[in-house]
């Protein structure tokens, strides 16, 4: 696939998936639906956490989210847990915009390139599959915001 597409197609399922969530009244962006670990809120602050990870941290570069997003939006990280005050809303739709460039201006031309962390939970080898990991895992987490939206409303 060309990088072009693959940047596109992020860049597309962030803004879908921002448009449905900013629809979500303010009293419920925080609500832990029946059935679920988490939240509106998380999955936005997991969006970013993970494809720091995946892309960044797999290719060897620096994480693009501050520190402190992992323990708010890692894996295995529920509100019920959290110690603090998360990200803002606002500032996690800002940040899901503004890493589509990031993402597209730091590996544009690059997508070839092997991978610095060569034993990772994908065995993806390349830039590439990793960011075809990152889709899936964007892909899966759409469906998660989806039915809770469901549920919310």
């Amino acid at each position: 696939m060309r990088d072009a597409y693959l940047f596109a197609l992020m860049e597309k399922n962030r803004n879908t998936i921002i448009s449905k969530v900013e629809q979500l009244p303010e009293d419920k962006r925080t609500l832990v639906p029946q059935g679920f670990n988490n939240n509106i809120h998380w999955q936005l602050g997991h969006l970013l956490t993970v494809t720091s990870g995946i892309l960044f941290r797999f290719a060897g570069k620096d994480a693009v989210v501050p520190e402190n997003y992992q323990s708010f939006f890692g894996n295995g990280t529920k509100p019920a847990d959290w110690n603090g005050e998360p990200p803002a809303w606002d500032t996690l739709v800002q940040e899901l915009t503004a890493q589509c460039k990031l993402v597209a201006d730091t590996f544009e031309g690059k997508l070839d390139e092997p991978l610095a962390v060569k034993e990772n939970f994908a065995k993806a080898e390349t830039v590439r599959e990793a960011f075809v990991v990152n889709l899936g895992h964007e892909n899966y987490h759409y469906g998660m915001i989806n039915a809770m939206l469901r549920v919310l409303a």
